[in-house]
């Protein structure tokens, strides 16, 4: 295998990687510390659509842990990219959060049941029956479909927690339509983070806590790659995977003397 570039950028998930159910896991604030007093480019993602990049920032900052607004991309912004470049000044039929029509609101978009281009699908705490049905017959009568992020599931103190990927694949059901993915591991996402910060992916790093989303995504963008074990994706479940990670690390903690 060819040797890499020294790495210049990093892009590291939010979830599993720098907090875990609310909690800063150690070291992450000195990783975030130690980019910043080597300014070195960096960006946390999240395929998480709920929340606004300001929205985020305020939650990580209670934290101690110090991410400016610049440095955060969501799915939900990535969407908006999205949809933007391929149509714009549309209209969508949005499910989702503030993090979610926020975005597409910034970029001009109408959100609207009449007739959308689009319906796209985020994350939520309150997917109702009504919102889900609207959806399936915007879709049957034309609309296309968007979803931020395929992830089936989502944490919380009380376990899992349906999402995205789980309800795209009631709606694929009830329409016999696949959405178009636009969070990771679509590589759309991470080029487009790189773009937002110049980066280059021969000279980036990818840090996850999940094999099928952020170690794929980095893979397939070309990075280097990195996973974590303080998240979803655990040491027994790495070899069930065709693909690997450049590295694994227990925790973000001992990735800071690479920086």
């Amino acid at each position: 295998m060819a040797e890499r570039k020294p790495i210049e950028s990093w892009l590291t998930d939010m979830d599993g990687v720098l907090i875990h159910e609310g909690v800063p896991i150690p070291g992450a604030d000195t990783f975030l510390k130690r980019l910043r007093e080597r300014e070195k480019p960096f960006l946390v993602l999240t395929n998480n659509s709920m929340f606004t990049p300001r929205d985020l920032h305020a939650r990580l900052t209670r934290m101690g842990l110090h991410v400016p607004v610049e440095n955060i991309w969501t799915s939900a912004l990535a969407t908006a990219q999205f949809l933007d470049d391929q149509r714009p000044c549309g209209s969508a039929y949005v499910i989702g959060e503030a993090g979610l029509t926020t975005a597409l609101h910034d970029i001009g978009y109408i959100l609207t049941d009449a007739e959308p281009d689009y319906v796209v699908l985020g994350e939520t705490r309150t997917y109702s029956f009504e919102s889900l049905t609207k959806a399936i017959r915007l879709i049957n009568d034309g609309a296309r479909f968007i979803a931020t992020n395929p992830d089936a599931t989502g944490p919380s103190t009380e376990g899992a927690l349906p999402a995205t990927g789980a309800v795209s694949a009631l709606i694929t059901k009830a329409t016999g339509r696949e959405p178009y993915f636009v969070g990771k591991p679509n590589p759309l996402m991470m080029r487009a983070g790189l773009n937002a910060i110049g980066a280059h992916s021969e000279t980036s790093a990818m840090i996850g806590d999940r094999m099928d989303t952020d170690v794929l995504a980095g893979l397939e963008a070309g990075m280097e790659t990195f996973l974590v074990l303080t998240g979803v994706t655990q040491p027994d479940e790495i070899g069930r995977f065709p693909f690997g990670p450049s590295r694994v690390a227990e925790s973000i903690a001992e990735l800071v003397d690479l920086i």
